[in-house]
């Protein structure tokens, strides 16, 4: 597994600012795909226009250029069309319903499609550091959402459910797949 967290050397690609935080991702070792999951991106914000720039520019040499990536909007207060990365741009597309709210998905013309675990930004490091390791585990058959409901399953102390903007806790609860309780008085069943 690659890992890639603050003890390395800050990533300053062209579109970030000098000094701008180094990227934390970890990434399955290459060979065969297997799973569901290629690694995970711990951002440092729910700003996209600012994130985004250097996880691109990271996995350009790794993977081949990174020509479009696509986002489920529930967790991001506003998601780019496009984003300058180190002289070429990236499309961006969002799925609400398609797409699992804590995965990013990544396409270049050279290899085709990575999916990533996307840790939301207000995870304690504990909790993100198990989470890494869980998304390159090989032949990992857990999706991004479940993998996050899991974490905070087996460790309460990690963050609830995060309210999208203008949202609501039963919106972001039902977003990642949970299930609300009826109403009560509500009549269940036929």
């Amino acid at each position: 597994m690659t890992v890639i967290t603050a003890r390395t050397p800050p990533v300053t690609p062209a579109s970030e600012p000098p000094g701008h935080p180094p990227l934390r991702l970890s990434l399955k070792p290459p060979g065969p795909r297997t799973g569901l999951l290629d690694g995970a991106w711990w951002p440092r914000s729910r700003d996209l226009e600012r994130e985004l720039p250097a996880l691109a520019d990271m996995l350009d040499p790794l993977w081949g250029r990174i020509t479009r990536l696509t986002v489920n909007p529930t967790h991001w207060p506003h998601v780019p069309r496009k984003i300058p990365v180190n002289g070429h741009v990236v499309k961006v597309g969002w799925f609400r319903g398609e797409q699992d709210p804590h995965q990013l998905l990544l396409f270049s013309y050279h290899v085709g499609r990575w999916d990533l675990l996307i840790i939301p930004p207000e995870t304690a490091p504990e909790a993100a550091e198990r989470l890494m390791v869980a998304a390159c585990t090989p032949r990992m058959a857990r999706t991004g959402s479940a993998l996050i409901a899991d974490e905070r399953e087996h460790h309460p102390t990690a963050p609830a459910a995060v309210v999208p903007p203008g949202g609501s806790q039963a919106a972001a609860w039902e977003a990642e797949g949970g299930a609300m309780a009826p109403p009560s008085g509500a009549r269940v069943g036929r």
